[in-house]
């Protein structure tokens, strides 16, 4: 009991110097750094002599830029300072104003400010007498670099894809928008991980409430650690227990610097490669970056494609149910025995029978997505090929119900925004449900519940179903059908109701 005590002040003392601002004698506040850190291995204290002066140099190994710190720190310390006695004041000076060639050099008086610092990769100078600390920006930990893209695959248009990093990521917005309005608000959430947040949006252009809203959002999170950004959407989002999301996210940047171009709000968050997007739009979640880079026509038409395959992906295996079961008179003649003399020997109900399939199918696409990538898309094409044709042969499922649930998954894999299938996919097993109990009238009462359900959504203030619910004549241009660049000189109203203008819409000679 007596040790825990003894432990339990130590840790006191050591929290309550953190709160306190920096010592003048070097090596208390090294003791205190050492002791708030644990002596971790990764710490880098190397202590120097300069203009007779005990100084420290202090890093944290990986993440910093060690040739940074040789050539710009050190060498720099070595060479350009005097080498007879002079002040700790007169040093201090002298190394802030004209030593160290650092783009970015600042100070810190407070223990807290220091730590936290130090652990974001930057480099600490500290010297006896002087209750300051130097602080050089030398970070230059590993990343993945700029990659192609891995879940927003196109055919025309930029490759680049977000990573990691968070200021290469807010350098490649910059190179997107090359506008001086173009906003970069730092945050740091989580008490433990101090993760970096970047708000980005363009001044006038996006709406001033919506951008505070943000803030305010962002300022209540009370986490200890934030490690990827689906910890900031839970926290933010409007609708906590709607299957919709109401925060769309892209890991591409030429869409994200699309939706800030809108009046969007971008949330950069340091440790991810996925941008969030706001407000977000039930349409935004069915377009594509890549409709913008095909002709009007071509973009136009795979829209239209989408909202099929959403239909599909959504009613297909409920209305097999619905026929089959309630309302065979609604199948042709010739269909409706070839569909009895498949199901002859079958003997679950229809219902029943695309659970069955439904659940399979699910089972292999999480195998195939958890699985390594040389072996998981094989597991999952043989199984499902092998699957399907050993349960029609064994009689368990018709072979109709099988073409039926293909169709329907292949049509899931078109949405772009892949957090939009998952809610298509949950849904698609309550209105099977309802399919099996009331037929067609249960499909219609589930749709007529969905359409309500999505109406009374909203995304940071705007509605959800926007520009179809409340209708907005203007923007219908760029919503089921895209007009060519040249007609879409207006942003849409419901995100950018300040700076409307894009184009001079006399600019097209007819």
């Amino acid at each position: 009991m007596k040790q825990d005590s003894n432990d339990t002040s130590s840790t006191s003392s050591s929290t309550n110097s953190v709160s306190k601002m920096l010592l003048s004698s070097l090596d208390e506040n090294l003791n205190v750094i050492e002791q708030k850190l644990g002596k971790s291995s990764d710490l880098v204290i190397r202590r120097v002599s300069i203009s007779k002066k005990a100084c420290a140099v202090i890093y944290i190994d990986g993440l910093v830029d060690k040739n940074t710190v040789q050539e710009y720190v050190m060498e720099a310390l070595m060479l350009d300072l005097p080498s007879h006695r002079i002040t700790a004041k007169h040093l201090y000076d002298k190394i802030k104003k004209a030593s160290l060639p650092i783009g970015e050099l600042s100070e810190v008086e407070e223990f807290a400010d220091l730590l936290n610092r130090l652990l974001s990769g930057e480099t600490l100078l500290l010297i006896d007498k002087e209750a300051k600390a130097l602080v050089a920006s030398t970070k230059g930990w590993r990343d993945r670099g700029v990659q192609e893209s891995t879940s927003e695959s196109v055919i025309r248009g930029p490759k680049e894809a977000f990573n990691e990093t968070i200021r290469t990521n807010t350098a490649l917005l910059r190179r997107k928008i090359k506008d001086p309005n173009l906003r970069m608000d730092a945050k740091r959430i989580g008490k433990m991980t101090q993760t970096d947040i970047a708000v980005a949006y363009i001044k006038g252009t996006a709406e001033e409430s919506v951008v505070k809203e943000v803030h305010a959002r962002l300022d209540q999170i009370d986490i200890d650690g934030i490690l990827e950004s689906g910890y900031i959407e839970e926290y933010i989002q409007d609708a906590q227990y709607s299957p919709f999301p109401t925060i769309y996210y892209s890991e591409k940047p030429d869409a994200i610097a699309a939706g800030i171009l809108e009046g969007r709000v971008a949330i950069l968050v340091d440790g991810t490669p996925d941008v969030l997007l706001v407000p977000a739009l039930f349409v935004n979640f069915f377009q594509s970056s890549e409709d913008y880079y095909q002709r009007a026509d071509i973009g136009t038409l795979i829209r239209l494609l989408r909202l099929v395959c959403f239909s599909i992906a959504l009613f297909m295996p409920s209305l097999y149910i619905a026929f089959t079961t309630f309302h065979q008179e609604m199948i042709p003649a010739p269909l409706l025995i070839s569909l009895a003399a498949q199901r002859e020997g079958v003997p679950f109900p229809a219902f029943v029978e695309a659970m069955i399939m439904e659940l399979t199918f699910e089972i292999l696409r999480e195998a195939g997505i958890r699985l390594p990538k040389p072996v998981g898309s094989a597991v999952s094409i043989v199984g499902a090929l092998v699957l399907g044709q050993s349960a029609v042969q064994a009689g368990l499922v018709s072979p109709a119900m099988v073409i039926v649930v293909a169709i329907t998954a292949i049509s899931s894999f078109v949405f772009p925004a892949y957090n939009m299938a998952i809610p298509i996919r949950m849904l698609r097993f309550i209105f099977m449900f309802l399919a099996a109990t009331f037929g067609l009238y249960g499909i219609i009462l589930g749709l007529i519940a969905l359409v309500f359900h999505l109406c009374s959504l909203q995304s940071f203030g705007v509605p959800y179903m926007s520009p179809f619910a409340p209708i907005v004549a203007k923007d219908q241009k760029d919503v089921l059908i895209r007009f060519p660049h040249w007609g879409l000189f207006t942003r849409p109203m419901s995100t950018a109701k300040n700076n409307q203008k894009r184009t001079n819409p006399n600019s097209k000679e007819s």
